[in-house]
Formats: C-alpha cells, sequence, structure tokens
C-alpha cells in the first residue's frame, strides 16, 4: 500500500478513560471484527485486564477505512496506560506519527494523562485530543475543553466529543485521523531499520517480536540482525494484525507487524531493539533502547515446599512473555526455598503474583516488597542490595542510598493541606506547583521510592474521595539515615520480616509491627517473645501467651504438695516444648510490614 495512505497512532489515556472501549468503536465501525465476534475490551485479551481494566500488554491491529473515494490503512498501537508500563509507553509511541488524547468528560485532564502526553509530545507525535463519555449526566464537555485548549492550546470548540459507548461521533474521529495525523516518511529503499516495540512467546513460532518498519523492505526470506543482541535470526513468517495474525510476504517503511523469529526466550528479543537485515547492515540502530530497570523486589515462596519446582516453571513460563521480570534462587529461615523476584513497580508485582496463582494453581507466600538500595562500604566498595536481610553489618557501612522518585499529584484545589500532609508524613519534599485548570493544582514532590509502595496510592485516593490522581518517575539515588530493622520470633530472627527504614522511624515502626505480630501469631503451648530491634539493640517486645492447661482441675481437695507436684511437672513439659516447639508464621505477618500505620 503506498505510504501516503498509511496511518499509524496510538491513544493515550489515564487508566479508566475509556481508551480500549473506543478502540472497540473502530474496530467495529471499520468492519476489522465483525459484529457476531465483538466483544468488549477486544484487544485486551488476558482475563486480569478485562477484570482489572486495564491494558497491561500493548498490542495492534490494522484498520481498512474509505475516506473521499480512497481507502487508507489505519495502524491502532494500543499502549499500558500504567505508570508501571511507562518504558512500553515509550517504545510504542515511537512506532507512531500521531495520538489521541482521550480524555474522560466527567474526570478532566489526570496525572497519567500528563505523563503519557508529555512522552507524546518528546517523540514529535501530531496530538489529536478527543473527550469521552459525554453520554453521561456528570459529563462536562466545555469545562474539559477548557483545560485541554490551556494544555496544548489547541481551540477548545475544534476539540471531537464522543461517547465510545454508546458510539458517538466515532467516524469524526477516524475521519480526522486520516486528515490531521502525518503519513510515515520511509524510503523502501534504504537499510533495513525496524523497531521492535513489544514481543510475545508463541510455543509454536518462538518469540513473536511486533514491529514497525522505518526504513527499508523486510521480507520472509531475508536473514534478520537484533543489533542489540547481535543475534542473527531466520523468520518462520512475518505478517500483520488485523486482528489475528495474518501472514505476508513483505513489509515496507511505514508499515506495523510482526516477525515471528524461532528465538526461545523474550530476553535476546528485546523490546526498543532494532531489526536490520544481517547482508546490509543499517549504520546505527534505532534511539531509545534501554534494559527496563526493576525497582521493586520481594520475595515469593511457596506455601508447600514441595511445590517449589513448579514455581520456578511458573516463573520461568511468565519471563517467557515478559522480560522485565528478574527472579533469583533465595532462602529463607522462615520460608525456606523461594526466589527473589524484581518487578516494574508495585502494579506489575500484583499482575506476576495473581498471574502465577490463577494460571499455575499455586499457594504462595509474597514477603513485603522493598526496593534496591545502594551501599557504600567503609573500604569504598559501592554494593547494590534488594533484600533487607542482605545489608552488611553497621559497622561496616560509610552509607546507604535510596531511590527518590520525582512525583506528580493532580488533585482539585480543596485537598491541597491533606496531600501536603500525606507527602511531608512520608518523607517528602515539595518542589513546585502548577495549575493546568480553574481550580486542579498539579503539585510535584521529590519522595523516597519505599514510601511510595506502601499503600501510598490507597491513602491519596482515600484522603481526596478518589479524586486526585499520580505519576511518578526515577529521579536519583539520594545517602538517607537508614538501618535495618530486624524481627525475633522466640530469639530467631526472621529473616523475610526484616525491613529497611529511617532512623526516625524505626522506634515506633517496630512497636507498630510488634503489636501486630501479637495479634496475628497463634498461641503455642509455650510464650513466645516477639521482639524488633534496631542498630543492634532490641527497641520493643510483646509476649503470645502460653495455651494454658488446667492441670489442677481433677486435684481438688488434699494436700498443698500434690498441686505443686502438677504444677512442676507442667513447666517442665512446657520448657523441653520449648525447645523443640516451632512457631507457625501465617501469611498475613508478612504483609503486616505493609501495612504499618504512618502515624
Amino acid at each position: 500500500m503506498p505510504a501516503d495512505t498509511i496511518r499509524n497512532f496510538c491513544i493515550i489515556a489515564h487508566v479508566d478513560h475509556g481508551k480500549s472501549t473506543l478502540a472497540d468503536r473502530m474496530l467495529q465501525l471499520t468492519g476489522t471484527v465483525p459484529d457476531r465476534e465483538m466483544m468488549e475490551q477486544v484487544l485486551d485479551t488476558m482475563e486480569l485486564e478485562r477484570e482489572k481494566g486495564v491494558t497491561i500488554k500493548a498490542s495492534a491491529v490494522r484498520m481498512k477505512y474509505p475516506y473521499k473515494g480512497k481507502e487508507y490503512e489505519l495502524n491502532l498501537i494500543d499502549t499500558p496506560g500504567h505508570v508501571d508500563f511507562n518504558y512500553e509507553v515509550s517504545r510504542a509511541l515511537e512506532a507512531c506519527e500521531g495520538a489521541l488524547l482521550v480524555v474522560d468528560a466527567t474526570q478532566g485532564v489526570e496525572a497519567q494523562t500528563l505523563a503519557n502526553l508529555y512522552l507524546a509530545l518528546e517523540s514529535n507525535l501530531t496530538i489529536l485530543p478527543v473527550i469521552n463519555k459525554i453520554d453521561l449526566a456528570s459529563a462536562r464537555p466545555d469545562e474539559v475543553a477548557g483545560e485541554i485548549e490551556a494544555l496544548l492550546g489547541i481551540p477548545a470548540d475544534s476539540i471531537l466529543r464522543v461517547s465510545a459507548k454508546e458510539g458517538i461521533n466515532i467516524d469524526k474521529v477516524l475521519d480526522a485521523i486520516v486528515e490531521q495525523i502525518p503519513s510515515p516518511k520511509g524510503d523502501n529503499t534504504a537499510p533495513l531499520q525496524a523497531l521492535i516495540f513489544d514481543s510475545h512467546y508463541d510455543s509454536y513460532k518462538g518469540v513473536v517480536a511486533y514491529i514497525r518498519v522505518m526504513e527499508g523492505t523486510l521480507q520472509t526470506t531475508d536473514t534478520l540482525r537484533l543489533m542489540a543482541t547481535r543475534a542473527d535470526v531466520k523468520p518462520v513468517e512475518i505478517g500483520v494484525f488485523a486482528p489475528g495474525m495474518v501472514p505476508v510476504n513483505e513489509l515496507r517503511a511505514g508499515d506495523v507487524g510482526y516477525v515471528a523469529t524461532g528465538l526461545k526466550t523474550v530476553k535476546e528479543c528485546r523490546v526498543g531493539d532494532t531489526f536490520t537485515l544481517a547482508v546490509q547492515p543499517a549504520d546505527l540502530p534505532l534511539p531509545g533502547y534501554r534494559h527496563p530497570k526493576p525497582m521493586v523486589f520481594a520475595g515469593i515462596y511457596p506455601v508447600e515446599g514441595e511445590d517449589y519446582e513448579e514455581l520456578k516453571e511458573a516463573l520461568e513460563r511468565l519471563q517467557l512473555n515478559d522480560a522485565s521480570l528478574v527472579f533469583d534462587p533465595e532462602t529463607s529461615q522462615a520460608l525456606n526455598f523461594g526466589f527473589r523476584c524484581g518487578f516494574l513497580g508495585l502494579f506489575h508485582m500484583e499482575i506476576i503474583q495473581e498471574r502465577i496463582e490463577r494460571e499455575y494453581n499455586l499457594n504462595i507466600v509474597v514477603t513485603a516488597p522493598s526496593v534496591e538500595y545502594e551501599v557504600v562500604l567503609l573500604n569504598g566498595e559501592t554494593v547494590s542490595i534488594s533484600s533487607p536481610a542482605k545489608l552488611p553489618d553497621e559497622s561496616q557501612i560509610a552509607e546507604v542510598r535510596e531511590p527518590w522518585m520525582r512525583l506528580e499529584v493532580i488533585t482539585p484545589t480543596e485537598f491541597y493541606g491533606t496531600i501536603m500532609d500525606l507527602v511531608t508524613k512520608r518523607r517528602g519534599t515539595y518542589i513546585s506547583q502548577d495549575y493546568p485548570a480553574p481550580n486542579r493544582v498539579q503539585l510535584n514532590y521529590d519522595i523516597p521510592l519505599s514510601e511510595l509502595i506502601v499503600d501510598f496510592f490507597d491513602d491519596l485516593k482515600s484522603r481526596t474521595r478518589g479524586y486526585a490522581s499520580m505519576d511518578y518517575h526515577f529521579l536519583d539515588m539520594r545517602p538517607g539515615n537508614l538501618v535495618k530493622l530486624e524481627v525475633l520470633v522466640d530469639s530467631e530472627p526472621v529473616d523475610a520480616l526484616a525491613a529497611i527504614v529511617h532512623k526516625e522511624d524505626a522506634y515506633h515502626k517496630g512497636q507498630a509491627l510488634v503489636t501486630k505480630l501479637k495479634a496475628l501469631i497463634p498461641r503455642q503451648m509455650f510464650d513466645v517473645a516477639i521482639q524488633a530491634s534496631a542498630s543492634g539493640r532490641v527497641i520493643s517486645r510483646a509476649n503470645v501467651k502460653a495455651l494454658r492447661k488446667d492441670v489442677l482441675a481433677k486435684c481438688y481437695g488434699g494436700d498443698i504438695t500434690r498441686k505443686k507436684k502438677l504444677l512442676e511437672k507442667q513447666k517442665k513439659g512446657k520448657r523441653r516444648m520449648k525447645m523443640v516447639g516451632d512457631v507457625e508464621i501465617p501469611q498475613e505477618a508478612f504483609m503486616a510490614v505493609l501495612r504499618l500505620e504512618e502515624d
């Protein structure tokens, strides 16, 4: 197809602003998906995506649309909306020339809308704003159009107003895509450069890379080279998404399609890499490639020890599809054998946890998430640790650095004070503020990642009645006055309950944790001491009282020595039991580290 009839675009929006529904209506209107096969969220193929209403995996689809006597090819690249998948979004944006900016008529511009919009502007995309959900009684399209005008300088009266659910004005959106989004530039005769913006694993075809051909032509018979990993592959198949995988003989500059590589893991074919020809390679890869870096770490252990191999297999299979998941074997005194897993963020961790439980039917214990710290030792060596249990002894440490994030919160102005209070309590520092619209404020803060991953989002939503939205990105590593908070149950340190905390917070966090554990750990036949220690001293202690059996019940009347004899016998039995007894720690106890009250 001639390049001037191709339009490559994506849809960017905050979570739940109607992105997937708008994509559904477009597929329906262009006849890409027949009415009898139509269902909600066509492009969200995972059960979890449908349930949570969030796009987790990017996908692509080709639509044919007749306009003014010509047939146009519209390639929609559906991107994840969540902040954890920011890198995947940036790669998908690089594969497009334009973006539909979908804004909910009842909510207005929110934090992730802005974050993804700035990414799109950095990629020099043509922005086409669309106000969705105009059919709702609480919709305020004129007000929202004013917000978008203040943000982008596009006249409010020219902004499209649609209802994806009811199918209102969807044809006008398709017309605007053809009219306003530029066609791709690229030379079919130049050396091949094709950007990989996503991939999935197929058990028959190996890794299937989703590509956008920037320059040159790609044919089934070509031998391809991945420019970052230097691997050469002979494609099993090349094709386009319509919306299923349809094989074709060649892809030209401007086309969006796929290459079935036959490779065995996604690691060999990473998002952001560039395909070129092995015989006539391009001089340089496309810019912007990087390894996705895990930000949040947690231990995953099987509840039953014999499930260890099955858990390993489940993680390996998930890693085939998700190269950003990293895991290493680790051993815990309390939980035996398991894995230390790295995730892009808390939402990514939640998705992996649910997929292990559902798709592989495994019972797992997940320890409280932590972040990666940089520890500078007195001998000048710098080590990275992702588990609090691995923190070296205080006598060897010169300083501990923790990751800090730039946090953007968009909220109605009435919640200014309560958000200020929340961020200050969590060691955040105020940077600046902007007013994107009347009665709405954008607050910018610097905050440690360790404070963000512990119930921050829930707290923000409850304090602002659900009106505030947030986005964050990595800033730098900063030194902090940090110590290891250890928990000892029955004088034994429980490594899975250890946490790295700020020295000022150690005392009240230790007290709160001990109080919580006292309520959660079941009573034994002997007294169990629960202690919290930091900087080499115990800062809090509580006892779980022993279950008592009344051994004097059968002893009525008679000499006092009989009673003493029975009590002494019971005392000896308890002492012996304490030596061999084992304290069962329930799953809730490991999550208690997460839900410590901040006040």
